[in-house]
Parts: C-alpha cells; structure tokens; sequence
C-alpha cells in the first residue's frame, strides 16, 4: 500500500480506538413508571455518546434499600424527589447532582372501554371487586393513589378491594391481565401515540401532591464520564422531547 494512503487509514483506526475507549457503561435505577421512556432514551443515548446503558426498573423504595445495601447502581432516577435528597443527605449521592428530570401525572385506568369515566365517579359506585395500585410505602404513584382516594372520600369504603402492586409496573400488569377492572396507574404507562387505549380519567393534579421525579449520581457513578454523561443527556432537548410523549410535564 501506497504509505500515503496508509495514513489516513491508521488515523481512522486510531481515532475509532480512542473512541471506543472513552465509551462506558452506566448502571441506572429507573423507576418503573419510566421505562419506556427510558428506554427510547437509551437508545439515543448509547448513539449520540456512545455510552451503553444497563437499566434496572422498579419501585423507587425498593431501589433505596437496595442502594443502601451497596447495589452496584451509578444513577437513580427516581419516581419522587424524597429519595434522592435522602440519599444525599446520608452521604450515598453526589451533592448538587440532583435535579427533576419529569413531573408524573396520575391516571384511573382500565383496560376495558366505558368502565372508567371522565369525572372518575366510577371510584364513588364502587362496582367493581378489584382496584390496583403500587404499593404507597415503596412507589410514589401507590402513595398518591391513596392520596387521592382520601381526597375524594373513597379510600375507608374502596379499602377492602384495593390489591396492591410491588411497583407501579405489577399495579399495571394487575389491571392489563383483568385480575383487576381498574387501578390508579402513571399516565406513561397507558399513553401511546397521544391516545390512551381503554378508558381513562386522568387525575386532577390538585388532589396529590406533585410528583417530581429526580435524578441524581450515586456515590459509585461518581467522577464516572458516563454517569455524568446520561444525566446531562436527560437535560437535552431530544430527550426532553421523549419525555413529554410520554404525558410527563417538565419541571
């Protein structure tokens, strides 16, 4: 080969060498409302910077304990703002990493058509044997169902029929599988394309508090290139455009 040539050659290889050698994994909490968002994310993510994402999703109490227990996590994204002050406070998060990457919207929803209404009045009939939510002591959206019911002055008499779910992901699998004909469900969950499928009454935000969800940088993804990387990313216009298709407001 012509040795002028052979340059130009070497400086590709070096350059896709160095490249490869700065891309990273990062270990990411995600909570459970958002993974399909998160998962359109990473996608971009691992295109735009060429970091991969490993995701974990579940219930935001759950991933603090585990944390707690020296899980390998880098990044949480959290389905409230509590847990990663929290965290913060007790030394296991990067101080000043934290910020609200969304703000969820709860929603009553059921898989089958015509059985939940625009007012959500079908929670005062109670004509139903079964109602899901996640958990309150470990997901947000279980404790701002509850919040809810309490608000409307349903919660003493719906009791005896609520099952509940691990995470917000099992409330929602209850609810698609029929073993439960309506549940409170984070609006991600049920959204596509701008449409809800079934029947749906989303939640007047005045009857919970709000929920913002935070990201911050566990103490094990500190200092890391992509850690620091993703939560950037999750700042950026495009992924900020996922995020809102998905019914989420922007802090």
């Amino acid at each position: 080969m012509n040795p002028s040539r052979l340059i130009p050659v070497l400086l590709v290889g070096l350059l896709a060498a160095a490249s490869q050698a700065q891309a990273d994994e990062v270990s990411v909490a995600v909570a459970a409302n958002f993974t399909a968002p998160m998962q359109k994310i990473a996608v971009e993510f691992e295109k735009d910077t060429g970091h991969k994402v490993i995701s974990s999703f579940g219930a935001t109490g759950k991933f603090y304990a585990q944390i707690k227990n020296g899980a390998p996590f880098e990044v949480l994204l959290a389905a409230d703002d509590e847990t990663p002050a929290k965290l913060v406070k007790e030394n296991a998060a990067v101080a000043g990493s934290q910020f609200t990457y969304a703000i969820g919207k709860l929603v009553l929803w059921s898989a089958k058509p015509a059985v939940v209404d625009g007012a959500g009045t079908v929670l005062k009939h109670a004509g139903f044997d079964h109602l899901a939510i996640a958990n309150p002591k470990l997901a947000p959206y279980g404790a701002a169902a509850v919040e809810t019911m309490k608000a409307m002055g349903v919660y003493d008499r719906l009791q005896p029929k609520i099952v509940t779910g691990e995470s917000i992901a099992q409330a929602h699998q209850f609810i698609s599988s029929g073993n439960a004909l309506l549940g409170f469900v984070a609006l991600s969950q049920v959204l596509k394309d701008g449409k809800i499928d079934g029947s749906a009454w989303v939640v007047p935000a005045k009857l919970y508090a709000p929920i913002r969800q935070d990201g911050v940088i566990l103490n094990k993804g500190k200092g890391k290139p992509a850690a620091e990387a993703l939560l950037k990313y999750l700042k950026s216009d495009k992924a900020k455009a996922v995020i809102t298709s998905f019914g989420y407001e922007l802090s």
